[in-house]
């Protein structure tokens, strides 16, 4: 199949969106938070999903009468239906564009919230599915529509939203039943689809698809009617001509010279992300605080649901002023000291001390704050910034590809891992943060304030 007969067959998907774009060429940068707010109802809509399995465990298990075995399956299908989602979201948002893959996401997962009030798995597998692509496209999508002095802190929002709506999942978790928990999952979806219909699509897909007159209208419409964009828009559309010249890239393509530097920044740091044990310690946080010894594990869950937002606030307000090396590195280091203190406190326990669970509740809370500063959010940008267009469906993909195996391996053996020794689950958890520090002081290059461009210079110099 031609070039030319690929544009053909695109082009019927983004015709909806030509007419908007067509209809009003004013904008300025209110369009990109509006375009912003509504792609990250797709984050809210993640974090839900991942927030679900924590303050839902005791009346699913109680109710369906699950084994351990059963409700840790269930707690970690979503990411085996995420690692499809991400194998084929770099994919499908090169194909329909990168609005037309957050369509597609959230009618997966309002059909997987629907199923899952009557078929617990399956409907936890399609919403798997759905947040895999949103994990993808969301953060690129927001990359790609943002000016470059904007980009970090708004490509954090994904990251606060996600933490918005994990939250959100905690807190109504604790007041109302598990069906209708589900139920709410619902309600992000139905804003992003209906918020689509306003928002112009990615001025950089545009290009390489060969749409350049709703390329031109996007940007405009993205940068205000009274703004110069010729230098932008001249530099994007060489860019991707260039790149268009290129062939296309498969994922065994990406472990060659030319970009395999840019490959081990973005596994690596989806490996660590993972393996400091969010996933863990996020989809079990109440059995946690159970086995911490805490009479009264709702406040522990509550706490550990309000401290995120704050502190992913000053991580957005900090990305494009601190730069995203010294946080990881900050963040590792906090992540580090919450699993000690953590571990710590199950080592203790035995010896009956009242202020150890505590010290576990003050470990898990040090643990999330530092998480949610820098290692929840700064790798996403990264992955959206350091591959380039022409191989970031095929690098995209195998990014969260790795980030969805990594959370599947730390959710499904955390409860095990607990049940066997919960000092050393969290000691190891330490150590990868340690490793984690030293991998981004020794790999990881500074992006903050470089466009897109700039930052494929530094990284093939």
């Amino acid at each position: 199949m031609t070039i030319d007969e690929c544009k053909d067959l695109e082009k019927p998907f983004v015709e909806n969106a030509k007419i908007v774009d067509c209809e009003n060429e004013d904008g300025s940068i209110w369009m990109v938070l509006l375009s912003t707010c509504v792609a990250v109802c797709g984050s809210f809509e993640f974090g839900s999903c991942v927030g679900y399995s924590a303050p839902t465990q005791s009346q699913i298990r109680n109710d369906l009468n699950l084994t351990l075995a059963e409700y840790s399956m269930f707690g970690s299908i979503i990411t085996i239906g995420a690692m499809i989602g991400a194998v084929t979201s770099g994919r499908i948002a090169d194909f329909i564009g990168r609005k037309g893959a957050m369509r597609m996401s959230a009618i997966f997962c309002i059909t997987g919230w629907l199923a899952g009030t009557l078929v617990l798995d399956m409907g936890r597998f399609l919403t798997g599915y759905g947040i895999g692509i949103f994990s993808y496209v969301v953060p690129v999508y927001i990359a790609e529509i943002a000016p470059k002095n904007l980009r970090g802190g708004l490509t954090t929002i994904n990251q606060l939203m996600i933490v918005c709506g994990s939250s959100a999942a905690y807190l109504l978790g604790t007041i109302i039943t598990w069906r209708n928990l589900a139920l709410t999952g619902i309600l992000p979806c139905t804003f992003l689809l209906v918020g689509l219909l306003f928002i112009p699509e990615s001025p950089r897909w545009l290009a390489k698809v060969g749409l350049e007159k709703e390329f031109e209208v996007a940007l405009r419409k993205l940068r205000g009617k009274d703004a110069d964009v010729t230098r932008e828009a001249a530099e994007i559309q060489a860019y991707v001509d260039t790149l268009q010249s290129l062939p296309n890239t498969q994922i065994f393509d990406l472990f060659g010279s030319k970009y395999i530097r840019s490959v081990i920044i973005g596994v690596g740091l989806m490996v660590f992300q993972q393996f400091v044990g969010i996933n863990g310690i996020g989809f079990y946080a109440r059995q946690t605080f159970e086995s911490a010894g805490l009479s009264n594990s709702n406040i522990g869950t509550i706490a550990y649901a309000v401290v995120q937002v704050p502190i992913t606030i000053l991580g957005a307000f900090l990305m494009d002023r601190s730069g995203r090396r010294p946080l990881l590195m900050v963040s590792a280091t906090g992540t580090f000291v919450g699993c000690f203190l953590t571990g710590a406190s199950f080592y203790l326990k035995g010896n009956d001390f009242e202020w150890v669970p505590i010290l576990a509740v003050s470990g898990v809370l040090v643990y999330i704050s530092a998480f949610s500063i820098g290692m929840g959010a700064v790798p996403w940008v990264i992955m959206s910034e350091i591959f380039p267009i022409h191989v970031k469906s095929a690098a995209g993909s195998l990014v969260v590809l790795v980030n969805w195996l990594g959370a599947w391996a730390v959710s499904y053996t955390f409860g095990f891992l607990m049940a066997w020794t919960s000092t050393g689950t969290f000691m190891l958890y330490a150590g990868f943060s340690v490793l984690t520090i030293l991998f981004v002081a020794k790999v990881v290059p500074e992006t903050k304030g470089k466009t897109l461009e700039e930052i494929q210079a530094i990284i093939n110099s």
